[in-house]
């Protein structure tokens, strides 16, 4: 059965993912057919590669997220959370947003998947 933690835990596998620098190992935590609404573009993503284009610049300030305020729903095999979470880059700036994150759970695999992810900078 999939609690809280386990989606919580979503967030660390992608906060990690990202803190590797490596694009590839972030776009493989999202679905084919994923949507990124993007923090740092106002492009919207549709496909791996355009998702990969926009953690290409994303990374290369090396990111680090903490999340300030989450709240999850699971839904059978779908799962959203969603809150404000803080980007410190190497250069000692923050960036602090609104996020939503919509998982799928991938029965084959057993393992959930990024089929939706907005991310808007705070006003």
């Amino acid at each position: 059965m999939t609690n809280n933690n386990t989606i919580l835990n979503l967030f660390e596998r992608w906060n990690h993912a990202i803190q590797t620098h490596d694009p590839d190992e972030v776009v493989k935590l999202y679905d084919e057919n994923a949507i990124l609404l993007p923090t740092l573009s106002g492009q919207v993503r549709h496909t791996h590669d355009e998702i990969k284009e926009y953690f290409i610049h994303f990374l290369s300030k090396k990111p680090v997220g903490s999340i300030n305020e989450f709240n999850i729903r699971i839904f059978g095999n779908i799962a959203i959370n969603s809150g404000i979470y803080t980007f410190a880059f190497e250069d000692g700036s923050l960036a602090q947003a609104r996020f939503t994150y919509v998982y799928k759970k991938i029965e084959e695999i057993n393992d959930w998947i990024i089929v939706e992810h907005h991310s808007s900078q705070l006003p």
